[in-house]
């Protein structure tokens, strides 16, 4: 499998139910999941050959750094675009399963794609466009 070597990091207030709903709505897999009563100290979850790690927010080093888009009028300070090449079918899922779309789809001949918000607020971007693929070929 071919690796990624950027990994976006976030925490929730409820991982495991944002593990859960990043599977189910948005075609995440679960990689590895290590939790012990509620809390995840640490999960990966892959799509395609990117991964995101996830972890309860609790009251360590790191945590004091970061804010939960929800605690802030979901106002996100970075976001994910994800290339997905079957668009379509992901917009219906997500849309069809209660993701919050906040850019619906939009088609574009240079690359579609849609933006929703997952239930602590963090934003989530797909698209058809692949940056790793040059236009010309």
């Amino acid at each position: 499998m071919t690796s990624s070597n950027i990994i976006p990091a976030m925490r929730y207030r409820d991982a495991l139910s944002a593990i859960k709903w990043l599977c189910s709505v948005l075609g995440f897999k679960e990689h590895v999941v290590f939790q012990d009563k509620g809390i995840v100290h640490h999960a990966e979850l892959t799509f395609g050959n990117g991964m995101i790690m996830i972890g309860t927010l609790r009251d360590g080093p790191f945590d004091k750094l970061i804010k939960i888009p929800v605690d802030i009028e979901n106002i996100n300070t970075q976001s994910a675009y994800i290339y997905t090449d079957k668009l379509d079918a992901h917009y219906a899922h997500a849309k069809n399963s209660g993701a919050e779309i906040v850019l619906p789809l939009k088609k574009d001949p240079h690359g579609s794609g849609y933006t929703c918000r997952d239930p602590e607020g963090y934003l989530w971007s797909f698209g058809d466009f692949n940056p790793w693929v040059n236009e010309s070929e």
